[in-house]
């Protein structure tokens, strides 16, 4: 290991920090969060500073490019930017996934979490939503509440990390924003139902109110149930979800932006649920595509033992009369992912990040 010298010594100690096992256990409920108020505050610079000397041996990051969608006039505050990712379980990816074309030592944690840090830091969210996080307690909930951020996490009841040897815990769905942005007025963890039975995939649902303009907004996080054959479960999830935010939102009258990881094509049922849904909603990569009217071919891409599976599943969904999507990132390249595709030295994940910016339209009701 480098010696990272005494002005950053701090930050290395909470990069390569890792909470015993039983530690992790007294959190398997998730119900307290962790207090890191007690903590210093962390400079985004130098932080970024600590994951490029942790990965100076690897290749340098991706280079993605925002794309302008505005059609409208200047909004006079500035956009929101909100970040979904499904940054693969560390339990998982080691012990469940199977990337066959992915090298082991790609997927060492005291890099790969290095990696994820990295592209959070570099895209600055003032939103963040995560899927399969399985270190958010030794690793994301310190560093990010250091780095300005409120943080809530929600752990799948039967996580299967918890089958993986020498596991972290179980993973779940995490949402984080920025404080001085953001003021919290209510929060709720959302077990999904399927045909009026709980199931393993859960949601966050937050209402909060933005410091600029005074409005009340909600964003929530999701990761539905995978794999194929699932896909009237999934579609009966998606359903529960509409339901609990209809009730949130108070039948569209609070602007709203999903996250998640849907695990679902756009052709399946779940997805035409939310596009025909009363709250008004649509996914804000359409808006990518030539017509406006196509997702991307793929938001992830990964060769597992029975072939590659290259899939449309993330999206970031929010109420079109209530916002104006600004901008959206583009989207790796095949060029850029390479024949072995993902994860990869180069990119932490199986699942690309989505970032778009969202500014409030000044006349939502005109358009409901």
């Amino acid at each position: 290991v480098c010696s990272m010298g005494n002005s950053t010594s701090q930050l290395y100690s909470a990069l390569t920090k890792t909470l015993s096992s039983s530690a992790v256990s007294q959190h398997q409920d998730c119900l307290e969060q962790p207090d890191s108020a007690r903590l210093d505050p962390i400079d985004p610079k130098d932080l970024l500073e600590e994951c490029q000397m942790v990965l100076q041996k690897r290749p340098p990051r991706f280079q993605r490019n925002f794309v302008d969608l505005k059609k409208n006039a200047a909004s006079n505050h500035r956009p929101i930017r909100v970040m979904q990712w499904n940054i693969l379980a560390q339990a998982l990816g080691e012990g469940k996934d199977n990337f066959v074309q992915c090298p082991m030592e790609a997927l060492k944690w005291e890099e790969r979490k290095c990696l994820i840090l990295e592209e959070i830091l570099a895209y600055k969210p003032d939103i963040l939503c995560l899927q399969e996080v399985d270190h958010y307690f030794d690793t994301f909930e310190p560093l990010l509440s250091r780095l300005g951020y409120q943080c809530t996490f929600f752990p799948k009841p039967w996580s299967p990390c918890l089958d993986v040897e020498q596991n972290n815990g179980p993973d779940g769905c995490a949402l984080f924003f920025i404080k001085d942005r953001f003021e919290l007025i209510s929060s709720a963890n959302i077990r999904l139902t399927a045909m009026k039975l709980k199931t393993n995939q859960v949601a966050i649902a937050q209402t909060l109110k933005c410091s600029e303009t005074g409005r009340l907004f909600c964003i929530a996080v999701t990761h539905l149930k995978a794999r194929t054959g699932w896909e009237r479960f999934r579609s009966a999830q998606g359903c529960d979800l509409l339901q609990n935010l209809k009730s949130i939102t108070q039948g569209a009258k609070i602007p709203l932006i999903v996250c998640g990881d849907f695990n679902a094509e756009p052709t399946e049922e779940v997805y035409k649920e939310f596009s025909n849904s009363s709250l008004n909603l649509n996914s804000a990569y359409k808006l990518l595509s030539p017509d406006g009217q196509s997702e991307p071919p793929y938001t992830t891409w990964k060769i597992r033992p029975s072939g590659e599976c290259r899939h449309t599943l993330d999206y970031i969904w929010y109420s079109q009369h209530a916002w104006i999507v600004n901008s959206a990132l583009g989207l790796l390249t095949e060029e850029q992912i390479g024949p072995n595709r993902l994860p990869s030295f180069n990119y932490p994940s199986d699942h690309l990040s989505l970032v778009c910016d969202f500014s409030f339209n000044q006349d939502p009701d005109r358009l409901l």
